[in-house]
């Protein structure tokens, strides 16, 4: 993997890089519903993705990712979260990892500069995937209980499927 040594350090910071993404979720004026969820669901989730960064750039197959941020989509639409606010909360985790990223001060030669500057652009990537199959199970599950309620499936999403 390019940078090893960063990814190790994501997933030994996990802990506290959960923390401070939570943290900064439930005190945000851009994600008010948040400071109503527990926080140690939040934090487990969070957790879960840091402590297992390497795993999800590398070994992770995309359904798996789909399947696990459509559930969350899902899962917030369920909560009555809404999407600009899931949205902004997965943005938060992003910017919070690029900032550990920026400032873990490993770069000491071109090479190691290359390799933080690759590790971003696989973090943008990343959260690129994880926003777009977030709001996909989002609007997948809005869509079923408008169905369920009568309603077309195009009034959701806008696709006219």
């Amino acid at each position: 993997m390019l940078s090893a040594r960063l990814v190790t350090m994501i997933e030994n910071h996990a802990e506290d890089l959960a923390r401070s993404v939570v943290g900064d979720m439930q005190g945000n004026p851009k994600t008010p519903t948040y400071s109503k969820l527990p926080t140690e669901a939040l934090h487990r989730r969070v957790h879960e993705v840091f402590r297992d960064f390497g795993q999800w750039l590398e070994y992770k197959p995309d359904e798996t990712m789909k399947r696990w941020y459509g559930d969350l989509g899902r899962k917030r639409y369920a909560e009555e979260i809404g999407l600009p606010e899931v949205i902004y909360a997965l943005l938060l985790t992003k910017y919070h990892l690029q900032d550990y990223i920026r400032s873990a001060g490993l770069v000491d030669s071109a090479m190691e500069l290359y390799q933080e500057r690759e590790l971003q652009r696989l973090v943008n990537g990343f959260f690129d995937k994880a926003i777009y199959y977030c709001v996909e199970g989002y609007t997948e599950e809005a869509s079923a209980r408008l169905e369920a309620s009568g309603w077309e499936r195009a009034s959701v999403s806008g696709a006219g499927k």
